[in-house]
C-alpha cells in the first residue's frame, strides 16, 4: 500500500517519470529516433531521482517493487549507452512502458524499511545483487532481439533492420558472464557475512530466496559451461537463459511479493 508518509517530492517526481516514460511509447510512430531518446533519458533522469529518495532517504524503503525499479532503470540505462554506440537499435516502446510500470508500482508498494540491526553495508550488498537483475534483466532484452533476428533470417526479411545476429549473440552472453560473477559474488558474500549485514539472528538459511538464487546461479552456469564447452547456440542457449531468469526473479521479487502483497506483512 502507499505509505501514509509519502512525500509528495517523490509523488511528482513519479508521476513525471512515468508520463516522460510512457510518452515515447504512446508515440512511438510519431516522434523521431532523437526526441524518443530525448524523452527516454529526461524519465531516465526522473526515475533515478525517485530511487535515490526511495533507496537514500532519511527513512530508506525496500521490497520487490523498488527491486524491479532499480532493474527497470539499469536496463534503461544499458540500453540507452548501447543505442549510442550501436545506432542500429531503436527506442522500445516495451522498455518504455516496462519502466513507466515499475516507476508506478514502485510508488504504491515502497516495501519496508531497511532492518534498524542492518550493518551499513546491507546496501552495497543490495545493490550488487540488483545489478545482477539488470545484467540478466539485459541480457533477456538481447536474447529475445536475438530471436527477432533469427525469424528475421528464416523469413528473408530485410537483414540489416537490425544488430547483425552474431553480435547481439556476442553481447546476450557477455551480460550473462558479467551477471554470473556478481551474482556468485553476491551469494558467497550472503553466506560468509549475513549476520554481519543483516544484524544478529539473520544468518544464512534456506528460504525460498536463497533457493531460487541457487537454482539461478547454477542455471547460468550450466549455459556458460554449455555454451564454452558444447557450443550452446541459438533457441536451446536462450531458453536456459529465460529458466535463469525467472529463477532469479523468483529469488527476491517473487518471494517479497508474496511476503508483502498475499500474506500483508513485512520482512
Amino acid at each position: 500500500m502507499i505509505l501514509a508518509s509519502a512525500p509528495p517530492t517523490s509523488l511528482i517526481l513519479s508521476v513525471l517519470a512515468a508520463v516522460a516514460y510512457a510518452w515515447p511509447a504512446v508515440r512511438a510512430n510519431h516522434l523521431s529516433d532523437r526526441n524518443s531518446h530525448i524523452w527516454v533519458g529526461l524519465a531516465w533522469l526522473l526515475h533515478g531521482a525517485v530511487l535515490a529518495i526511495t533507496l537514500l532517504g532519511d527513512a530508506p524503503h525496500f521490497g520487490f517493487a523498488p527491486a524491479m525499479s532499480v532493474t527497470a532503470w539499469l536496463v534503461a540505462a544499458v540500453y540507452a549507452v548501447e543505442s549510442r554506440i550501436y545506432p542500429q537499435l531503436p527506442t522500445r516502446w516495451t522498455l518504455c512502458v516496462v519502466g513507466a510500470l515499475a516507476v508506478l508500482v514502485a510508488f504504491f508498494f515502497p516495501g519496508g524499511p531497511m532492518p534498524v540491526t542492518a550493518s551499513a553495508w546491507l546496501a552495497l550488498h543490495l545493490a550488487f545483487g540488483v545489478a545482477c537483475y539488470g545484467l540478466f534483466g539485459i541480457a533477456a532484452v538481447h536474447a529475445w532481439f536475438m530471436t527477432r533476428a533469427e525469424a528475421r533470417i528464416r523469413h528473408a526479411e530485410d537483414p540489416h533492420s537490425g544488430l547483425p545476429l552474431l553480435t547481439l549473440e556476442r553481447l546476450t552472453y557477455r551480460f550473462v558472464a558479467a551477471g554470473f560473477v556478481l551474482l556468485s559474488a553476491t551469494l558467497l558474500a550472503g553466506f560468509l557475512f549475513s549476520d554481519s549485514l543483516y544484524g544478529h539472528g539473520h544468518g544464512w538459511r534456506w528460504d525460498h530466496k536463497t533457493i531460487f538464487s541457487t537454482l539461478a546461479w547454477l542455471t547460468f552456469g550450466l549455459l556458460l559451461v554449455g555454451r564454452s564447452a558444447f557450443g550452446w547456440r541459438g533457441r536451446k542457449a536462450v531458453n536456459v537463459l529465460y529458466t535463469g531468469s525467472a529463477f532469479l526473479l523468483l529469488a527476491y521479487v517473487g518471494s517479497r511479493f508474496v511476503t508483502e502483497i498475499i500474506l500483508g506483512r513485512t520482512p
